[in-house]
């Protein structure tokens, strides 16, 4: 490269930071509390990750892996996300400073995000429920979701479609079973 050459930003090489140490951010998920029956009782129609807004002994207290999300709920209050209900047993070796267990937690999202889920929440049917807690790069993060209540029969038909895939699956490894035995 000749000196006083123009030379673009994206074909220059990268100066630092993660990559060039060697020690990328691997973005792994270290799954603290799962909702699960949110998946069966919701059509998930948009998912999102949100941070949160946590004391320190919530922190300690999820790092032990102890939540739970069964009664959760988000609501939008003014310009705000808030995650209701979600159980975060108090810290074992807290002192007077522990927390409350079912207290509301602020949920860290784009001003876009609050937005679109404060507009589609007020439809009818919709509402937005929490789906995991997890950890990122070691920051408590929820991920949550636009759903749409299910009626009982498209509960069924849910579970009839996951037993008839099960099935197949169970086939198609017995016949694979049988060939590489013959």
């Amino acid at each position: 490269m000749s000196k006083g050459m123009y030379v673009p930003k994206e074909s220059q090489p990268k100066q630092g930071g993660a990559a060039a140490s060697g020690k990328a951010k691997d973005g792994k998920r270290k799954i603290v509390a799962q909702n699960k029956k949110a998946r069966h009782d919701y059509a998930i129609i948009d998912v999102y990750e949100a941070g949160l807004v946590l004391t320190g002994t919530e922190v300690k207290s999820l790092r032990q892996g102890r939540a739970s999300l069964t009664d959760g709920f988000v609501q939008i209050e003014g310009d705000e996300a808030w995650l209701h209900a979600a159980h975060i047993p108090e810290y074992s070796q807290g002192s007077w400073t522990n927390h409350s267990a079912r207290r509301k937690r602020k949920l860290l999202l784009h001003r876009e995000e609050i937005d679109k889920l404060a507009v589609k929440s007020e439809e009818t049917g919709h509402t937005i429920v929490p789906l995991a807690l997890y950890f990122k790069d070691g920051r408590a993060k929820a991920e949550i979701a636009l759903a749409r209540g299910k009626k009982e029969y498209d509960k069924r038909q849910t579970l009839r479609e996951q037993q008839d895939r099960r099935e197949t699956d169970r086939a198609i490894a017995a016949v694979k079973r049988r060939q590489r035995d013959a």
